[in-house]
């Protein structure tokens, strides 16, 4: 007997397997009986024929549960009508756990329901597909780094002085200091790159935002590579290779997940190098021709607005050089103009918002000096960054992409509450 995974019954057609599943759904007549299998590395349907198999064989497949465990043995068939493309002909049923009342049914559900169940909710198709996307994302960005010359670093999650201020900080006691959950590991990366010459990491981060919007959660992931000698539009070069590499890594390797999602896939097919590029001046002009008569030359932009300018493009877009007054203190000023900083956000299309934040870092040791003065910030805690502009200072760079609305983004899903497995949002911390 051949023990497999659904996902690797293609290589055993026409031969008798052993497949440890769960029954996500079934259906059954008097002469047949259809199981819906799945066991985590996909889903297949089980026929289970009563004339071809043993009386009792037929009766646990009629009467089995859903969520129940099972050991299904049969034989794969091509099946050009399956999304997977085989089917099982079942000889034998073995359940190991009978579920009883399981709570989620084919039936519609709320979403506060499914998020109280997310531990469960997590099992169903959609929610395996965006999983799938996530884990692919998440491979072909080692991928990535690793063919390009990057060394992975992991910054720590407990700091005591903040990239971007304390106010949106989760603080914390760290024996008789300070300390605060981590918004970003840039800093520390910065120091890595100084000593590695191409550094990126991959981490949980913090946000203590009181934000309720589809694009926000309160913990999620970032992937934040820092470049020594690296400049300004180099910067920009590497963010769009990088989106362009991990999105046809998903449409190679994603396709079933893809189609389970309903995704458009030919709106992804087109997230290729090079991408459009706007100033921040003039998309705040282009606003004010749409109709955006609240915006002004200094204002942030919002959801509104970084969708009608995402809607100009079938590509990720980058906005440009945004006012010093907008951005961290770290930023380089444009050398042309001392009210903007060489910085770029990357807005996906379709309304996802910014999936990118990235700059060129300031390097003068005098200059950054200033910034943190003007920002208030504590020289002390800060003394250590400082320091990397007084050994060896070079021009270098670096960008943060938010994982889960890259994943929201190319997955098609509306939330981003979908694109993390146990998300964190305003008013949930359970489960």
């Amino acid at each position: 007997m051949i023990k497999t995974t659904i996902s690797e019954v293609y290589k055993h057609v026409e031969k008798e397997v052993k497949i440890g599943a769960w029954i996500a759904n079934k259906r059954s007549s008097g002469k047949i009986a259809f199981l819906q299998l799945r066991d985590g590395s996909g889903f297949i349907q089980g026929v289970v024929v009563k004339a071809d198999v043993a009386e009792e064989v037929f009766q646990t497949a009629k009467t089995v549960t859903q969520e129940s465990s099972v050991y299904v043995t049969g034989v794969v068939q091509k099946d050009e009508r399956s999304p997977l493309g085989f089917e099982l002909l079942v000889t034998g049923v073995e359940v190991l756990h009978n579920a009883v009342d399981y709570p989620i049914t084919p039936k519609e559900h709320g979403t506060e329901f499914l998020m109280d169940n997310r531990h469960l909710w997590l099992r169903s198709r959609r929610q395996h597909a965006v999983m799938k996307v996530r884990n692919e994302i998440i491979r072909a960005t080692y991928e990535f780094f690793n063919e390009n010359g990057f060394s992975k670093v992991d910054p720590p999650i407990l700091t005591g002085s903040a990239p971007e201020g304390t106010s949106e900080l989760f603080a914390t006691k760290y024996f008789d200091e300070d300390a605060y959950l981590s918004q970003s590991g840039q800093l520390y990366m910065e120091a890595a790159a100084m000593a590695l010459g191409k550094v990126f990491s991959f981490g949980p981060t913090f946000r203590a935002e009181k934000s309720k919007t589809r694009r926000h959660l309160i913990e999620f992931w970032m992937i934040e590579p820092e470049m020594a000698f690296t400049e300004f539009d180099e910067n920009l070069e590497v963010q769009e290779q990088y989106v362009a590499y991990i999105v046809q890594a998903v449409l190679k390797n994603c396709q079933l997940e893809l189609k389970t999602l309903g995704r458009d896939t030919e709106k992804l097919e087109k997230i290729t190098a090079p991408f459009p590029r706007i100033t921040y001046d003039d998309a705040i002009k282009f606003l004010q021709e749409k109709g955006f008569d609240d915006i002004e030359w200094g204002d942030d932009f919002g959801a509104p607005h970084e969708t009608a300018i995402a809607e100009s493009y079938d590509k990720p877009v980058f906005i440009t050089h945004y006012p010093t007054s907008l951005k961290p203190f770290y930023m380089q000023p444009d050398p042309n103009r001392d009210d903007v900083v060489l910085c770029a956000d990357l807005i996906a299309p379709e309304g996802y918002g910014e999936i990118i934040g990235g700059s060129e870092r300031i390097h003068d040791f005098e200059l950054l000096k200033q910034r943190l003065e003007e920002h208030n910030l504590e020289m002390d805690a800060y003394k250590w960054y400082l320091e990397l502009r007084q050994y060896g200072s070079v021009p270098h760079s670096g960008f943060g992409l938010g994982l889960e609305r890259t994943v929201a983004w190319i997955s098609g899903v509306e939330h981003v509450r979908e694109s993390i497995p146990f998300p964190r949002l305003l008013n949930r911390l359970y489960p």
